[in-house]
């Protein structure tokens, strides 16, 4: 997500939110984009990594659309996903991302050798 207003051909730091918790991008606080723009933070990675992947918890409503991969419940039925949770923003329910853009959001940011953050464990 980015700041309102903000001009697409100079985008700065500040200027990227994540769509989960709202804040915007620092040193640290990494990002990771999905489609069309959106981002999940570190934390906000943290926190649905814990719940959807550790604790196999499912706080996504049945049939959402998954923010970062754009992929709703019919694709996932398609790719024998159908039944995938996901998390659910507590501020901002309209952001969710699925089980699979979790993982793999966690290995992007684990496997980065200039950003501190580790997958929950």
């Amino acid at each position: 997500m980015r700041r309102e207003g903000v001009d697409p051909m100079n985008v700065e730091m500040a200027d990227v939110l994540c769509d989960f918790c709202h804040q915007h991008w620092t040193d640290d606080r990494p990002m990771v984009e999905g489609h069309q723009g959106a981002c999940i933070c570190g934390k906000c990675l943290t926190i649905s990594y814990r719940e959807v992947v550790l604790d196999e918890a499912d706080s996504a409503p049945s049939g959402f659309k998954c923010l970062m991969c754009l992929e709703g419940v019919e694709d996932r039925q398609a790719l024998k996903r159908g039944d995938e949770p996901g998390w659910q923003s507590p501020m901002y329910p309209e952001a969710i991302i699925c089980r699979r853009c979790i993982k793999q959001s966690a290995g992007v940011l684990h496997k980065d050798p200039d950003i501190e953050w580790r997958k929950p464990g």
